[in-house]
């Protein structure tokens, strides 16, 4: 179970991830937007152990979802990043917003796999870009 971690953590010196550059106050926003994701990611994972589906669904909606995308202030923060990171995120928020509609049918197995599909995009987004 380490050998990923380990193989992470050797290539951490060789990292040739894109940097993207933000005006300051953008990237502290980006940082607190990825932060809550993954609380929301932690939350949603509590929520579908309990076998709480709709509230699940529901954070994953409100939060990572494609009714996320106002409230995180999306829109401004678009026109700095390369277009690979845009796909990316935009890739993340529908797939949240599927799981939504995935876990809200009952069947935590296909919720979890639909969760699969966030968490996925997120990897692909930070194995390919930095922004500091």
């Amino acid at each position: 179970m380490l050998l990923p971690v380990l193989s992470v953590n050797a290539a951490a010196s060789d990292d040739t991830r894109v940097l993207v550059e933000l005006p300051e106050m953008m990237q502290k926003h980006m940082l607190s937007n990825m932060r809550d994701h993954l609380v929301a990611i932690n939350e949603i994972l509590l929520y579908l152990a309990s076998e709480d589906l709709d509230t699940a669904a529901d954070i994953a909606e409100q939060r990572l979802g494609m009714s996320s995308l106002k409230s995180h202030g999306a829109s401004h923060m678009a026109e700095f990043m390369p277009e690979g990171m845009r796909r990316a995120g935009t890739s993340m928020h529908k797939a949240a917003s599927r799981f939504a509609l995935k876990a809200q049918e009952g069947d935590a197995l296909v919720a979890y796999n639909a969760l699969n599909e966030v968490t996925s995009a997120c990897v692909a987004c930070h194995s390919g870009y930095k922004i500091k």
